[in-house]
């Protein structure tokens, strides 16, 4: 299915349709010849070389070269691992340490890992164009993103072509409908699974993907891709709406037909505003965890005003197809309606489990019988609850998991990092909104710290920069609750304003 429903597509539109744009990066247009091309030169490369593991290492920098990588990497039934190039190098090399990495592509020539092997592919040169199609089992890995581990080590969630089919079969049910003369925002990280929909969608129908460059900021930069490429379709997280809060007066982009929101929760009050800029774009909230391949569950936003929120946040909807979504209590068991508990995923999308983490994928999967036959459940972390129309309330994280720029990062991570730093002494990570309402994370030191700067400077060389504090505060001693605990929600409350 994988075959059919991406690659094929993909080449389809490129041998029909070669001269159509495919990107725009950085103000350069590349059409799909020119993309094919990219392709075939990876892909010859890759040829070339006797593989003793599948999993290719891919620095995620924005160039027609790492996309093109993506797909040469998929057409030889292999699996990418994304490597942000701004992040920690000891990080990255926990992540090739893990997946067994011995090839990186890298299309820019300035990062070497030690002792793996690198095709640069801004370098290599052109013969002919190589895009016969192979076909894998669907049980061959996609792609593995890492994301943020309590115990200060990064956790690989990897993604079989057979998750992805399932995710575009899922996606189209949905109602939304891309054409080939769609213009596409292309915003997030690569190493951030809400990428691959922003990319992929397009790429399948035929349709130009716009992306933002890393040294960009990304909300300027959106507003002059609308003002000068009318852009049709917005994948995008709530934040970066926030952003352009203040310029809202100023907006009107009636060529938007299509707003996808995901990421992080979306507030109803805020995109009540937003919808009189997009006044023609259809907009629906998209909800899934990377363990369940992108997005896995969905609502539409009503301009009338009666779109359903929990506490201002706007409702997941329904599970896209293919899935199934449940509540669960401390005890397993399935709640009704309007009862709180945590949002559970079943189906197609799911993943495998934690890539060599059995302990892990023991407290985050179960199986429970549910409709008639035993089924594999993801406990997402989330307190939900189902209403009686069976639409998902989302009411926020069960534990301190939080998301911040759109990334999902465990509070514990930082903690990990700043308490080996403080060489034990205790650290507490909270997240809290900043004058714009996005969210950003203070750390709290218990005892002396002559200087906060030593410890920034530290964790940027252990975390990503979406991770760092935006405010640090020393305390003698932290507060207790009832229990004998810290008290988290004492600490957020004491925040400097």
């Amino acid at each position: 299915m994988f075959t059919e429903i991406v690659l094929l597509p993909l080449v389809n539109v490129i041998e029909k349709s070669g001269e159509r744009n495919a990107f725009c990066i950085n103000e350069r247009f590349y059409t799909y010849r020119e993309f094919a091309v990219h392709i075939s030169k990876i892909r010859n490369s890759l040829q070339l070389i006797p593989f003793k593991n599948k999993n290719i290492g891919l620095v995620a920098n924005d160039d027609i070269e790492t996309y093109a990588a993506i797909f040469a990497i998929w057409m030889e039934g292999l699996a990418y691992v994304p490597l942000h190039p701004n992040t920690p190098l000891d990080r990255s090399l926990d992540v090739i340490e893990q997946a067994e990495i011995k090839l990186v592509i890298n299309s820019i020539s300035d990062k070497i890992f030690p002792e793996v092997q690198t095709i640069f592919s801004s370098e290599l040169l052109f013969k002919d164009l190589n895009l016969t199609i192979k076909t894998f089992s669907e049980d061959n890995l996609a792609y593995i993103l890492f994301t943020s581990g309590s115990t200060g080590q990064p956790k690989g969630v990897p993604i079989a072509r057979g998750n992805i089919a399932a995710f575009l079969q899922s996606f189209w049910e949905t109602g939304v409908k891309i054409t080939a003369n769609d213009r596409c925002l292309q915003g997030y990280e690569l190493t951030f699974d809400l990428s691959i929909q922003s990319f992929l969608v397009p790429l399948v129908k035929g349709a130009c993907t716009y992306t933002i460059p890393h040294n960009q900021i990304k909300y300027s930069y959106l507003y002059g891709l609308l003002d000068d490429h009318q852009l049709t379709v917005l994948p995008m997280p709530p934040s970066l709406i926030r952003f352009l809060r203040p310029y809202f007066n100023e907006i009107n982009y009636p060529c938007v037909r299509y707003n996808l929101l995901g990421a992080e929760a979306s507030q109803v009050e805020l995109i009540s505003e937003w919808c009189k800029c997009v006044p023609n774009a259809e907009i629906y909230n998209f909800y899934g965890p990377t363990e369940a391949t992108i997005y896995c569950s969905y609502s539409a936003f009503s301009k009338s005003g009666d779109t359903k929120n929990l506490n201002g946040l706007m409702n997941i909807g329904k599970a896209m197809k293919g899935n199934s979504s449940i509540i669960i209590d401390d005890q397993m068991n399935i709640l009704g309606e309007n009862m709180k508990g945590e949002l559970c995923i079943s189906g197609r999308q799911l993943t495998t489990g934690y890539l060599n983490n059995p302990e892990k994928n023991l407290l985050a999967f179960f199986q429970l019988e549910y409709n008639g036959s035993k089924q594999r459940f993801y406990r997402t972390g989330d307190l939900c609850c189902i209403d009686s129309d069976g639409d998902i309330m989302y009411g926020g994280r069960l534990d301190y998991q939080v998301k911040v720029q759109g990334y999902r990062i465990e509070l514990g991570e930082i903690e990990f990092h700043a308490r080996e730093y403080l060489k034990g002494r205790n650290a507490i990570a909270v997240s809290f909104e900043n004058n714009i309402q996005n969210t950003e994370i203070a750390l709290f030191i218990e005892g002396e710290l002559a200087n906060t700067k030593e410890l920034t400077d530290y964790l940027k060389l252990k975390i990503p920069s979406y991770m760092i504090p935006a405010k640090i505060v020393v305390q003698n001693t932290f507060p207790l609750n009832s229990n004998g605990k810290i008290d988290r929600n004492i600490l957020k409350k004491s925040l400097p304003i």
